[in-house]
Formats: C-alpha cells, structure tokens, sequence
C-alpha cells in the first residue's frame, strides 16, 4: 500500500465552535491506547466527545470508542468503524501517524484525525497540536513562587509533541517567576508508565524536589508519589483537570485541560463545509483550547499574589502578547 507523506508543517488555522447544530448525523469513533477514563490524555479527548454529543444530542452526534488500542491491533478497529459508515475516526495520539495514513487512502470520503503533531496531513486527514507550552507556563509560574527549596521536578513520557512544549514552558515559567530555581527534568520513554512516572518522581523528591510536574495519562503515577509522600509538603501542578477531583487533589494546587471541544466541533464544521482534512488545528487559550483551574483547597499555599500572577500570564497569552520561544529551552 502506497504511503501517504505530509507536508511540511504548513498550515495552521484558528477556528471557533459551531454557531448551529450540525444538519445532518455525525458519526465519530475514538481510538486510544490508554482508557477514557485515565484521568489524563485520553479522558480529556472523551469528555470532549462526549460534551459535543450532548450538547447536540445523540440523534445528531453517534459516538463510539474503543479503548486499549496499541498500533499494531489499532488498525482492524479503525477499519471496522470505516466500514460501518462513521463520519470522523480519531486514533488519540501520534503513535498512530502511519496507521491514519494508510487508512486514509483506503477510505478516502473518511475523515481521520490524529495528535498531537504540527504537520499537515492529506485531503482527508485533520492533525491537532495543543499549545501546551502555554499550559506549562502558568504551572511554572506557580512552581517557581511555591518552592522553598528552589528545586522543581518534572516528569514526562517522551521529548517529543505537546509534552516537549509543555516541558519546555514549564522551565520558561518556573524561570520567569524564580530564576535561582532548578528543574530536574526525567522522561519515562513511555506514556502509560505509571510505575516509572512514580519512581522518577520518588528520585526527584528525595534530590530536594518540593513542587513537581508532569504530562499525559503517565503523569498519574509520579502525582500519586507527591501525595503519598509524607517526610515534608511537597506539591503539584497538573496537566489536567481531572487530578482536582481525585483524592490526591490535596496537593494539587491548579492544573490545566485540553478543551477538545474545540477540535471536534472545527472537524465537524469543516466536514459540513466539504473539507475532509488537510489542516493543522491548534489548541491555545486564545481559541477556548485550554481549560485552566486553581484549587482553591489547598490553602495559604495558593496565594493572592500567586493567583493574580498567574491570571495576568494568562490573559497576555489569551490576547497574544505574550509569545514563548519554548524551542530555545534544551535539556
């Protein structure tokens, strides 16, 4: 089967919810390699579905899942929904890049979506890429101001995406609020590693670490080693809403979402308008991509002073004039 190449990170639009009920059923299905319910990468798509779905209600948006889905056994499900007749099949992360691909060509009136990347795919292939060092940036300001150790701690699944952005905005804000501070930064080479997200996150916080990070579903795991470590106060600032509703919410102190909503509702619109794909859709505070909330729990650690810096970041980056060269952080 011949492969189909990308452009070269192209182009890249902005894009609203719809103003209309759809006019006709929208079929969608969900591919994702963890759980909808991981309280990380692939619940937040979910939720997004699902929100879309009520919000139109299901007599206009059908909406089915498969969850468990690694690469290889991820194709059969996905030629099974395009067989069936779904509208729009998304296989929930980058992993999945040559499967859509192939896919793609073998149903051509099919839309696929895949993220996170910032390439642009073929006629009938949508890609997302959140902003994420945005998100990062505000978790960095509150880990900068909190520290009393000046060492911060960071735990991702791989340098690569939306994790290598929010990593690298993590650092920017962490330094913009408290340049003494050191950010120890470990990757698990995996997304669903809990295990390994822990004990990175048990290493950091006996180097001296009192505030830590972390992105994707693997991020559970190292949140889970903040909450349980009991010697001296250590915090969190997440990367998705989810982990303020969990019991190990009482050391979160904020954390931010991807709104998908955003996403979907565009793929539909632009579907409905007779493009299949072809576009890069971005997710940033400017466009309703992101969802950011405090814990308000979590007492005098939280403070006015922090509260205000952080609503002040955001508003600069919600108007665009705060831009982050997050490509010049290395690690």
């Amino acid at each position: 089967m011949r492969k189909m190449v990308f452009a070269v990170l192209g182009l890249v639009v902005a894009f609203q919810a719809f103003a209309a009920p759809p006019k006709a059923k929208v079929k969608i299905a969900l591919i994702v390699e963890s759980t909808v319910d991981d309280k990380g990468w692939c619940q937040a798509m979910h939720e997004a579905i699902t929100a879309v779905q009520k919000k139109y209600g299901p007599t206009l948006v059908e909406y089915s899942y498969s969850e468990k889905m690694k690469p290889v056994d991820a194709g059969s499900a996905a030629r099974q929904y395009a067989s069936k007749g779904f509208d729009i099949i998304i296989a929930h992360g980058a992993q999945y890049k040559n499967l859509i691909l192939e896919m793609a060509e073998e149903f051509p009136k099919t839309t696929f979506a895949f993220g996170t990347s910032a390439d642009v795919g073929p006629k009938n292939v949508f890609t997302y890429m959140p902003q994420s060092e945005q998100t990062g940036y505000l978790n960095g300001l509150i880990a900068g101001s909190v520290t009393k150790s000046n060492i911060v701690g960071l735990v991702g699944p791989v340098d690569g995406g939306d994790a290598a952005r929010y990593d690298r905005g993590f650092v920017l804000g962490v330094k913009a609020s408290n340049p003494k501070a050191d950010v120890k930064v470990a990757h698990t080479g995996s997304f669903g590693d809990f295990v390994k997200a822990g004990e990175l996150a048990q290493t950091q916080i006996q180097a001296g670490a009192d505030v830590l990070t972390g992105s994707s579903q693997q991020a559970l795991g190292a949140l889970r080693a903040v909450a349980a470590y009991k010697e001296r106060p250590v915090w969190w600032v997440g990367q998705d809403v989810a982990q303020l509703h969990i019991p190990e919410s009482t050391r979160v102190i904020a954390a931010a979402s991807y709104n998908y909503g955003a996403v979907i509702e565009a793929i539909m619109e632009r579907r409905a308008a007779g493009v299949l794909g072809g576009e890069n859709l971005p997710l940033n505070f400017a466009n309703g991509g992101f969802v950011y909330e405090f814990n308000s729990s979590v007492g005098p650690v939280l403070t006015k002073e922090i509260r205000a810096k952080v609503d002040a970041a955001r508003a600069e980056l919600t108007a665009g004039k705060l831009q982050l060269d997050w490509k010049a952080v290395k690690f």
